[in-house]
């Protein structure tokens, strides 16, 4: 791993991205303190945001469904009012 201050990464970014792509890895520092690696992604990375846009493009491409409007109270009913409790009997 090839060591970068942060000024230096700043203005050399587009060529420390090439860079990377090809497999350099590099820490980036601030006043000598390391801040920042700049690594390769990994195929686990990529196969997990490929997963995470699929996931998230079946919600996108269905219509809002229109259910009408509803109150907290209605949200919460219990269709089997006066049932016996699970477990126990009627009251």
């Amino acid at each position: 791993m090839k060591t970068i201050t942060a000024a230096e990464a700043n203005r050399r970014f587009s060529h420390l991205l090439r860079e990377v792509r090809d497999g350099t890895s590099y820490l980036v520092t601030s006043h000598g303190a390391p801040v920042a690696t700049l690594a390769p992604a990994d195929g686990e990375l990529r196969t997990r945001m490929r997963a995470r846009d699929a996931l998230l493009a079946r919600p996108r491409g269905q219509p809002a469904t229109d259910i009408g409007r509803w109150n907290r109270d209605e949200l919460y009913d219990d269709d089997d009012e006066g049932a016996a409790p699970p477990g126990g009997t009627e009251a």
